[in-house]
């Protein structure tokens, strides 16, 4: 497989209702999604890959029900400054989501965890939620990872805090059913 900087990539131009914020949100949101960048308002680049070729087909689709319009552009050659900002934009983009990562583990996960233990709250339910929250943490990583075409800065940290999540909840686990046992539960 080639090397998903130097390109081809897609391009897609569109333009939705202006009288409904609605439309653009929905938009926008499924690109980003994506994993596309934007360089600048309704035009939103991706590397070329066939499965990002048919989900964009589908973001046309949404467009046309919403009454807008869109043109879908295979960019072969695009000049140097070009090709830096594409491969810059999608790096920063990633760095962005991994750092929201770290910080969401950082300052709810942990504090989470301190908390209900400052609480001595050990009991299973506590325990299956945060588990449940361990599982968002990491399908958020897996989408950031598979949209980080570019290799950005964050991906080790990231997959880190989230280890280190799961530490912290198997010795909280641990702890509550050591509770438990020991209650006689």
């Amino acid at each position: 497989m080639s090397d998903p900087a130097q390109g081809p990539w897609l391009m897609l131009i569109y333009r939705v209702p202006n009288d409904s914020s609605r439309a653009r949100v929905a938009v926008w949101r499924e690109l980003k999604r994506l994993g596309g960048f934007y360089v600048q308002q309704a035009v939103c680049v991706l590397p070329d890959r066939e499965d990002l070729r048919d989900r964009i087909k589908r973001v046309r689709e949404r467009i046309d029900e919403l009454k807008g319009s869109s043109v879908f552009l295979t960019l072969r050659e695009v000049d140097e400054d070009a090709r830096v900002q594409f491969v810059e934009g999608f790096r920063v983009q990633s760095a962005k989501e991994y750092a929201e990562i770290v910080e969401e583990c950082e300052t709810k996960f942990f504090k989470e965890i301190e908390f209900e233990r400052f609480r001595g709250n050990y009991t299973f339910e506590e325990a299956e939620e945060i588990r449940q929250d361990l599982e968002k943490l990491r399908r958020w990583l897996d989408k950031v990872e598979a949209r980080d075409w570019m290799a950005a800065d964050g991906r080790d940290t990231a997959r880190r805090k989230v280890a280190e999540c799961e530490k912290l909840l198997e010795q909280f686990e641990a702890d509550v059913y050591d509770r438990i046992v020991s209650d006689g539960d």
